[in-house]
């Protein structure tokens, strides 16, 4: 009988899973990664059953502030690449550091428990989609949290097709037809955009108003010029100050082109990166609408009293937190989302983590990178260097969040785990030190 109790259940081998992996792998920790796909990517294996994306679907995020911070992209790819090239990239970083041999294929999580609830570090049983239940030593969560729909509610009844974002790939469902989108998150936008190009009327509903901001900054990719004004530490009012001036003198405000206006300053909400949407409103492709009030067979009714004669719904309003694997009380779970160390080390547990729980205003996977390393050095030192280990027991134990640079979101579920990338890099960058 094999012995799991020296060994780390990794749950999902997408990018998260995979940064878990390799970060074990390399400080000599043993684990074993399950993943119910055929293979690795998770979110970017286009086509599949949890996958999120689209066709057209490219990064919003840059090559530099999106890739794993040792392996960087190939250089023939575009600042922005698609959906099929990062799933390349995730596959070719799989096979560099020799995962696809931790990782067993096809067999998903049912169900994981601890052996004893009071214990700091228990055995967790781990129930596999096989039928088969292992005694694991530790267990790290990565199963994304861009899979679940969430779907908003609305009186009345629509007799035309509803999708969520999440369930739309290309668009032959919007040929010809009057669409509405739901939504202003990138997706949303993305999807209002390729509507116009295709639908015969596309309407485009949200409850306030955004920035929008382009992906090129004077000839660079946006977010590389935003990198570089936080590396040299400009204050947040003055960057806010500056980002104003650059929006208004390369494309205009959103009232400029009929657009709600922002009811928030700059950074309060997730980055939306698509100056596309103001040049289709501009021209009349997409109709601005305000939030839905009631589905009326083949029509809706919108706050502001106004009615549309409607096809295709697409909802893109985002996604649940949802682990359907264990029970939330051993999440810490507080306010609709795990309650967790910045996001990733259990107050209680030492042998429990998630991984990948962020939604940043630039790439995740580097961020994903820096994680990986946090735990698996905490993973050592409890075996190692009890003092370090310790000093991470005290710090885990407040549950702090992170600060964000004193950014205050927006009080929405689309924040539940928001952080601003530079200053939580530079913090776990700082707890890898503390934890070496």
């Amino acid at each position: 009988m094999v012995d799991y109790s020296q060994r780390y259940c990794i749950v999902g081998a997408g990018t998260s899973g995979l940064a878990a992996a390799k970060n074990l792998k390399q400080l000599g920790i043993p684990c074993d990664v399950f993943e119910k796909l055929d293979d690795v990517g998770g979110n970017w294996y286009y086509g599949k059953p949890g996958s999120s994306v689209y066709k057209s679907t490219h990064l919003i995020s840059s090559k530099p502030g999106t890739e794993y911070t040792d392996f960087p992209m190939p250089k023939d790819y575009p600042d922005y690449p698609s959906h099929w090239q990062a799933h390349e990239y995730i596959k070719s970083y799989a096979r560099h550091f020799g995962l696809y041999e931790l990782i067993t294929f096809n067999t998903g999580v049912e169900r994981i428990a601890p052996t004893d609830e009071t214990a700091t570090s228990p055995l967790w049983e781990v129930t596999l989609s096989t039928g088969e239940t292992r005694r694991y030593g530790g267990v790290i969560i990565c199963n994304g949290h861009n899979w679940d729909p969430k779907w908003p509610e609305y009186p009345g009844k629509f007799d035309g097709l509803i999708l969520h974002s999440c369930q739309y790939k290309t668009p032959d469902v919007l040929r010809d037809k009057r669409v509405l989108v739901v939504g202003a998150g990138n997706s949303g936008c993305d999807i209002a955009v390729e509507s116009a190009q295709n639908a015969a009327i596309t309407f485009h509903s949200t409850r306030r108003g955004y920035y929008y901001n382009p992906k090129y900054t004077f000839g660079r990719p946006s977010d590389q010029v935003n990198e570089f004004l936080l590396r040299l530490h400009v204050p947040l009012t003055l960057q806010r100050w500056l980002y104003s001036v650059i929006l208004k003198l390369l494309i205009g405000l959103p009232q400029d082109y009929g657009l709600p206006k922002p009811d928030h300053k700059f950074f309060e909400t997730h980055p939306i990166v698509n100056q596309l949407i103001l040049y289709y409103v501009g021209q009349g492709d997409i109709k601005v609408k305000p939030d839905m009030q009631e589905l009326r067979g083949n029509r809706v009714l919108f706050k502001d009293g106004s009615e549309e004669e409607i096809d295709v719904i697409i909802y893109a309003t985002g996604f649940n937190i949802t682990f359907p694997f264990i029970d939330r009380r051993y999440l810490n779970w507080k306010d609709g989302k795990p309650l967790l160390y910045w996001h990733i080390f259990h107050p209680h547990y030492d042998n429990l983590f998630v991984v990948g729980l962020i939604q940043p205003d630039s790439g995740q996977w580097g961020l994903v990178d820096y994680q990986s390393q946090a735990v698996a050095r905490f993973i050592c030192a409890q075996r190692n260097n009890p003092v370090k280990a310790e000093m991470m027991r005290r710090l885990k134990a407040t549950a702090e969040q992170p600060r964000n640079r004193g950014i205050k979101y927006k009080d929405s579920t689309r924040h539940y785990v928001e952080v601003e990338h530079f200053g939580y890099r530079e913090h776990l960058k700082k707890l890898i030190r503390q934890l070496a």
